[in-house]
């Protein structure tokens, strides 16, 4: 393990912003072990004490590290990125399922992988995992990648996920930089600053490489992972139970809600579209795939328009006859960067001869039947409230 003191480097105290942690149940110390208040603990002390911890109280059952995989971790990391573990298992246990590897996803159509992602939202990381796995196949013969260089020129892998891949994947030292020990190193370091800036992030990795042991990565990098999502969780940090509070700068100096700062707020757009659900004569609704760009990019949707007035000319445009047109309750759906105001126009149409849209990019959905593509969850559970889809799917 690495010796050299961590305190020379850290006389200038930054931090760093959050992102969601998850507390799966798993059984908790009612006290923090003891420290030596003061100075931050040298690497191979520091090392020791989370390890320690892992032993006692990390998380060991969830499903990618039951069987784990270099594949399963790298699906479980891409999953994680932005949604809590809780939320995340159903999903992974369903793809893995569908996909237990590289080659089975990269010979599935999009179409399939986007049906099983619906609902986990950021769905460029789906359609990056269907890509990186075709490249797995083409070039590395199904078998992930044991270099860094080579798994972060992979769509959709960075520094952090490749690290996370090579350590609880293929058993190597490599350091990880995800959002929990991000919260961790802010808080016990008393790092200021937002992370977007290069020289926190550079501070960050810096820490995170002279942490991180030669041997037993994969344990470490859990482990540190698991005291930021279970432990040193972004509202109330149970300091109480942490092996590090003795010395923790957040905690000596009780500034654990302060650190990390989060990202300066800005006022979030809000954008206006409206949502058309055409039915024809036969009560069919019309479906068409959004661009691979944008909104839902990938995804089978309903028509957007800007505003209601659009309605006559993109009618026109599709040899349309609207026969009646409704509108119902307005909704939102917020995404990162943005809100999305849609108001739902339920609008009943002559099927034209020559259909709509582009051949293999549009379809009917029969009213009540099972819907297996890939539908953004907003947009689902509104034709389901509507009764557009089997119940029992």
């Amino acid at each position: 393990m690495k010796q050299e003191s961590l305190a020379g480097s850290l006389a200038a105290r930054e931090r760093l912003p959050s992102t969601a942690a998850d507390d799966c149940g798993i059984t908790k110390p009612t006290a923090a072990p003891p420290a030596t208040p003061g100075a931050p603990l040298h690497a191979e002390a520091f090392q020791q004490v989370v390890l320690a911890w892992y032993q006692a109280y990390g998380r060991k059952d969830l499903p990618w590290q039951i069987e784990r995989t270099p594949y399963r971790v790298w699906v479980s990391e891409i999953m994680l990125q932005q949604t809590q573990v809780a939320s995340a298992i159903p999903y992974f246990e369903r793809f893995v399922k569908r996909f237990p590897g590289a080659e089975a996803l990269a010979r599935s159509p999009i179409d399939e992988v986007l049906a099983l992602w619906a609902g986990l939202g950021y769905y460029a990381r789906a359609r990056n995992l269907h890509r990186a796995a075709q490249i797995i196949v083409e070039r590395f013969e199904g078998r992930m990648p044991e270099d860094l260089a080579a798994l972060t020129a992979l769509p959709g892998i960075g520094r952090s996920t490749a690290g996370a891949i090579l350590s609880l994947g293929h058993g190597r030292s490599a350091p990880i930089l995800d959002g929990n020990v991000k919260r961790v190193f802010c808080r016990y370091f008393g790092i200021e600053g937002w992370p977007g800036q290069s020289a926190v992030d550079r501070r960050l990795w810096q820490l995170s490489a002279q942490l991180t042991p030669n041997t037993d990565a994969h344990r470490y990098n859990q482990a540190i992972m698991d005291i930021g999502a279970t432990v040193c969780a972004p509202r109330g940090a149970d300091c109480a139970v942490c092996p590090l509070a003795g010395s923790c700068h957040a905690h000596m100096t009780r500034r654990t809600s302060e650190l990390p700062v989060p990202k300066p707020r800005r006022n979030i757009p809000i954008r206006q579209m409206c949502a058309l659900l055409l039915h024809d004569e036969w009560d069919q609704l019309y479906l068409e795939r959004r661009p691979p760009t944008g909104i839902w990019g990938g995804l089978w949707c309903l028509p957007l328009i800007e505003q209601r007035s659009d309605l006559d000319s993109w009618a026109a445009r599709h040899r349309i006859v609207v026969t009646s047109i409704e509108d119902l309750p307005a909704r939102r759906h917020t995404f990162s960067h943005f809100s999305l105001d849609y108001v739902p126009l339920l609008v009943r149409i002559q099927r034209p001869v020559f259909g709509i849209g582009e051949p293999g990019q549009t379809f009917w959905h029969p009213r009540g039947s099972a819907c297996r593509v890939g539908l953004p969850a907003p947009i689902r559970r509104l034709l389901s409230e509507f009764g557009y889809f089997d119940p029992s799917e």
